[in-house]
């Protein structure tokens, strides 16, 4: 279901990390690599230079592992250690608010992950938008939000990617912000990126982790990247009295715990480079194979590592 509302050439092609902030490294590599088959592409320490352009100097030093799946050993999962901070609920606060990771089947993935006692939020539930979707939503042990899902119908024609194997990669990254009109249009604006129409929907398990009305409704939409089958989604999160979606808490200098960063290849490094935290700079390993990087802070207060990508 293409049904874009613009039709620019979008300055953004791909993914390349999806970032977790995790208080023990070792043990979400375990649950990734356990029990969703994901394989560890590298590990390590994070080099000084690399957490100051983070903005993030505090994880200098600290162990990082780097997986992938078979279906895609390209698209990174990269957990980096963080403090844990007390009391932090997923979609509850302002950033990258979820990974969602398209799969083949989405019942095993649900098995699986009831089996090893992975906290579940929704059990596999058709769209409500688009009902030959069927996704489920659960929080992995650093306190990320992943959603796993599946297209049931003509994946031919689905706005879907389709999956490679059982688990393939995340394909939509989920930002939130206080301001719907303001988070979209940064993105859309500045990269050239395919819009699609504004949804007023009801997302339940926003809901519930907000204590809002079960009638609230929450603005959002996706915009889609140069490639097929990679879109950001933007939520925005009702604020004011009663609410509590406020900015993320962290330890000083840090990561925020849970989805705590994007890595996106753009045509155009130079069009961000002025917002840059740290100019940008040539950066070897997975992910960036010696192009030049940056992280730049986006307006919901996320953090967005831009790679550069040759034209082909």
């Amino acid at each position: 279901m293409n049904d874009w509302t613009s039709h620019g050439t979008p300055r953004l092609t791909r993914f390349r990390f999806a970032t977790v902030g995790a208080p023990d490294v070792a043990a979400a590599e375990a649950m990734y690599v356990g029990v969703l088959g994901y394989h560890v592409r590298e590990r390590g320490t994070v080099a000084q230079d690399l957490a100051a352009s983070w903005g993030a100097p505090a994880v200098a030093g600290r162990p990082y592992a780097v997986l992938s799946t078979g279906g895609a050993p390209d698209d990174y999962l990269r957990i980096v250690e963080t403090e844990a901070v007390p009391g932090y609920r997923p979609l509850t606060t302002f950033g990258w608010a979820a990974f969602e990771i398209i799969v083949d089947e989405v019942d095993e993935v649900h098995r699986r992950l009831v089996a090893a006692g992975v906290t579940i939020l929704a059990p596999p539930t058709p769209l409500q938008f688009m009902p030959s979707i069927v996704a489920m939503q659960a929080v992995g042990p650093a306190g990320e939000c992943l959603y796993f899902t599946t297209e049931t119908g003509d994946r031919a024609a689905s706005i879907l990617p389709r999956p490679r194997s059982l688990i393939d990669r995340p394909f939509i990254l989920v930002v939130a912000g206080p301001d719907f009109d303001a988070l979209r249009n940064w993105y859309c604006d500045l990269f050239d990126l395919k819009r699609r129409p504004l949804r007023e929907s009801r997302i339940a398990i926003v809901q519930r982790a907000q204590g809002l009305a079960a009638d609230q409704i929450i603005r959002m939409t996706t915009a889609g990247l140069a490639e097929h089958g990679y879109l950001l989604e933007f939520d925005e999160y009702p604020t004011g009295p009663g609410r509590i979606a406020a900015p993320r808490p962290h330890e000083p200098g840090a990561l925020v715990p849970g989805c705590a960063m994007a890595s996106l290849a753009t045509l155009d490094l130079d069009r961000v480079a002025p917002l840059a935290i740290a100019p940008p700079v040539r950066r070897d390993g997975p992910g960036y194979d010696g192009q030049r990087a940056c992280t730049v802070r986006g307006p919901a207060g996320e953090l967005i590592e831009f790679i550069e990508e040759r034209p082909a």
